[in-house]
């Protein structure tokens, strides 16, 4: 009997279903297994949403070929899927890293087509699909989460038409002419639209996705819904919820002691230099962080800016490292980073300090902190969370952001100094410019900034997203959705 078709009596009434769990696993020096709150953009953003609402989280542990009990954490359930080392390989590093991630990202890198990677994907996506189902309670709410899990909406409506099922990309969605190069363009698309309502970072997103189920399927689109025939039959709707942070938690943060006093230290170990120049970014061909360094050494070679009183602090949080593009990336990097080091700045007193490590969330803060200029150039992001994060930690209003108009937060955050990071030069000036920016200027800049993220927070993307869930889209999108 297929026992995934009935709810369980206890079952959750929310559910979040993401390729990871959020949560670590540490052992103690006596063995003992803890796990912990894990770092990272996804979790940071739902996990105040968890704490609010409870309910159960549906991921992978991290660690392949073992299974994992489920367990209670900070008020929800962690309910582990296994992977296994191959599916890990072709469903992970293989079909979503290798395959999806280049080609939402405006085919930034190659992508790859494989038949075996996308039969790993299909029964991944089926096991998480039936961990949902198992879990949820009747008529629950499951919101799945990310690229990773496109097919998850379709095969958990078979398994469970009760259920009320929302769909978030956190990445970008592409364009027909990218699209159309996937050769399961209809089962992605067929996957997404098992869903109840689907949504984007951006109204572009939302479009795309409409018009490649206008031109590449039989449902009826009018509008920002999908009317889907068949044996499913339902209404997709396609909307931009444009994700945010935990706003006051991450100025809390920031303005803790703690925070001000690692400032402090940091700000001593760069040689207190006049003007502090920080990224953040994961190790990732997407964030520009070739051009950006480029565009930050020919700034200290010129002469432009002067070691001994500048520094650019430059944070790489290692990622997907047994991925060959990160690996080159990684080297490419380190070269570079050496190289202008050894031609510009002294002994002691490096123009580049760069850090390929992961850090805590009060380092970051810290970081933020101590940043005259925030650099913030990806050649494609779906948001850009570090942006927001920067302009909530940065106390007072004499900050300066330089954000790439090929990141979504580019729509919201307005006040930014923009950039083109393909323009080398039109990026060297935008830095000059807001390092250089009269007190004025800056200071309405940073208030306006701080406004919208202040207004616009996480719990306003999540309670807007799951209202409009919990109403089948019967309220009307946003101005500027269509």
């Amino acid at each position: 009997m297929d026992t995934t078709r009935q709810s369980p009596e206890n079952g959750a009434t929310f559910v979040v279903v993401a390729n990871r769990l959020p949560v670590d696993r540490i052992v103690d020096e006596n063995g003992a297994v803890d796990w912990k709150t894990a770092p990272g953009g996804l979790v940071t953003a739902l996990e105040p949403v968890m704490r609010q609402r409870g309910g159960a989280w549906v991921g992978w542990h991290g660690a392949p070929d073992e299974e994992v009990e489920s367990f209670e954490h900070d008020g929800y359930t962690i309910e582990p899927v296994p992977l296994t080392a191959e599916e890990v390989e072709e469903y992970y590093e293989g079909f979503s890293n290798a395959t999806l991630w280049p080609l939402y990202h405006d085919s930034v890198a190659y992508p790859e087509y494989h038949r075996e990677w996308f039969d790993a994907y299909k029964r991944v996506n089926r096991r998480f699909a039936e961990k949902a189902a198992q879990v949820a309670g009747e008529g629950a709410t499951v919101w799945v989460q990310d690229y990773q899990l496109q097919l998850v909406p379709s095969m958990l409506r078979e398994l469970r038409p009760d259920l009320n099922i929302g769909f978030f990309l956190h990445i970008p969605f592409p364009p027909m002419e990218l699209f159309d190069q996937l050769p399961w363009r209809r089962e992605i698309l067929e996957g997404l639209l098992g869903a109840d309502l689907v949504g984007f970072q951006v109204p572009g997103g939302a479009s795309n996705f409409l018009r490649l189920v206008r031109r590449r399927t039989d449902h009826r689109v009018d509008r920002d819904r999908a009317k889907l025939i068949g044996e499913n039959q339902h209404t997709c709707i396609a909307r931009a919820y444009p994700i945010s942070i935990d706003t006051q938690g991450f100025s809390d943060l920031a303005n803790s002691p703690e925070a001000i006093a690692e400032a402090e230290q940091l700000l001593s170990d760069l040689g207190n230099p006049s003007t502090v120049f920080v990224g953040i970014d994961r190790l990732d061909y997407t964030k520009g962080l070739r051009q950006r360094i480029r565009a930050m050494g020919e700034l200290f070679a010129e002469g432009t800016l002067d070691p001994h009183d500048a520094v650019f602090l430059q944070v790489a949080t290692p990622s997907r490292e047994r991925v060959e593009e990160y690996r080159r990336l990684r080297d490419d990097i380190d070269l570079l980073v050496g190289r202008i080091n050894s031609e510009v700045g002294g002994v002691g007193r490096p123009a580049i300090v760069y850090l390929h490590a992961s850090f805590p969330r009060a380092t970051m803060a810290a970081m933020y902190r101590i940043a005259d200029v925030m650099i913030v150039t990806p050649l494609r992001d779906g948001m850009n969370l570090v942006a927001k994060e920067y302009v909530a930690c940065h106390p007072g209003p004499d900050g300066a952001l330089v954000l790439s108009e090929f990141a979504g937060a580019a729509r919201e955050l307005r006040q930014a100094y923009m950039v083109n990071p393909y323009d080398l030069n039109g990026m060297k000036e935008a830095v000059m410019k807001a390092a250089t920016d009269t007190p004025q200027n800056k200071r309405r800049r940073m208030r306006a900034l701080k406004k919208q993220v202040s207004e616009n927070n996480i719990d306003k993307w999540a309670e807007r997203f799951l209202n409009d869930l919990d109403a089948k889209g019967e309220t009307a999108p946003e101005e500027g959705e269509d």
